[in-house]
């Protein structure tokens, strides 16, 4: 155990000193080539709004390139906050402070009694959220729900919003029990929300200051910036703010099974969640499956699994080629800005693995 320990200290040394400049790329066994037809792309606007691509390979960094602001930019990459609200769930997950199968109504009696009462909505669990896929009639895709995220932003108490939100209905074979995995997949940001507060309940500690002792002081991440709610709930949903190398941490944590080599070879993220967490348990399209709030699909023959957001932004892994990667953009709000950064991620990132 210490021999590996000792191994997996050297084989991150890079990620875990932020200063300490990328190993060559051709050194570690990817096409610079391939990688400076990517800058090109990005230059010439051929990649719109890209503003950072940095590869992890065997632990090591071993490609930096920053095409708007510097390594000390906090990156806004929206949506992977939930990710991160996945990682805190499964840290409290184990210490028993939380349980997939736990209720989430009971942390929330102060307020009740709600808008669309419905016997229903008492059976919402952590894992519901989780896996967005609640009983509640929300779906950010679409602008006619009532649980839109647009429609959020604007009410005060952020997780009444969600509480009160009718209950969805389905047509015939679209039930949970005729999907994959035996759940309906709709994207809710409210839901999100709504399970930092019940963290915060069940841990006793608000979800920042939960997530700086287990989670970002342990990476040694000191730069960020979180987005609060009106009534200053931590916001799970979206807008944490990190720098592109913070970011790679945290995907070359889940590579190395939830355990960061620092002196003491700490134990993060339990590596029993980052398994869970990572196989799919819901469906959201033919090629793409979801997990504990991380996207799950396969690029050029690779699985990946990743944390994904507005604008294009993508923070993942691609386990069997040990490689972690960061693709941020301020690309928000456009038409194909995922498509473009699953470009980058297939035809160069992956790509340039000879």
């Amino acid at each position: 155990m210490r021999i590996l320990i000792a191994i997996l200290l050297l084989t991150t040394l890079s990620l875990a000193q932020s200063n300490t400049p990328a190993a060559s790329p051709t050194a570690s066994g990817l096409d610079s080539a391939k990688l400076s037809e990517l800058e090109a792309k990005v230059t010439n606007g051929d990649f719109k709004k890209i503003t950072s691509v940095l590869i992890a390979r065997h632990g090591q960094l071993v490609y930096e390139k920053y095409f708007d602001g510097d390594a000390s930019t906090l990156r806004n990459t929206r949506s992977a906050t939930k990710t991160v609200a996945s990682m805190l769930a499964g840290i409290a997950i184990d210490r028993h402070q939380l349980a997939l199968d736990q209720r989430i109504m009971p942390f929330f009696k102060d307020k009740q009694p709600l808008q669309n009462p419905d016997p229903r909505k008492d059976q919402i669990t952590v894992e519901d959220l989780l896996t967005m896929s609640s009983i509640a009639e929300c779906n950010d895709w679409n602008d006619f729900s009532r649980g839109n995220e647009e429609r959020m932003y604007p009410i005060e108490d952020w997780v009444k919003f969600y509480l009160d939100l009718p209950v969805r209905g389905f047509s015939p074979g679209d039930e949970p029990k005729s999907q994959p995995y035996g759940r309906s997949f709709s994207y809710c940001t409210s839901g999100v929300a709504t399970l930092g507060a019940a963290l915060e309940h069940a841990t006793g500690s608000r979800t920042d200051s939960f997530a700086q002792k287990n989670l970002f002081d342990p990476l040694g991440i000191k730069s960020l910036k979180w987005k609060y709610s009106p009534l200053n709930l931590t916001f799970t949903g979206g807008g944490l703010e990190l720098r592109s190398t913070d970011l790679l941490k945290l995907a070359q944590l889940y590579l190395n099974g939830g355990r960061w080599p620092d002196s003491r070879g700490s134990q993060i993220v339990p590596e029993a969640w980052v398994k869970a967490s990572t196989q799919p348990h819901a469906q959201i399209d033919d090629h793409t499956n979801y997990g504990y709030l991380w996207w799950l699909r396969t690029f050029n023959g690779h699985a990946v699994y990743y944390m994904s957001g507005n604008g294009g932004n993508k923070v993942g892994l691609v386990p069997d080629l040990d490689l972690a990667f960061v693709i941020t953009s301020t690309n928000y709000g456009t038409r194909g800005m995922h498509e473009q950064t699953d470009k980058i991620l297939s035809d160069y990132v992956i790509e340039s693995v000879k």
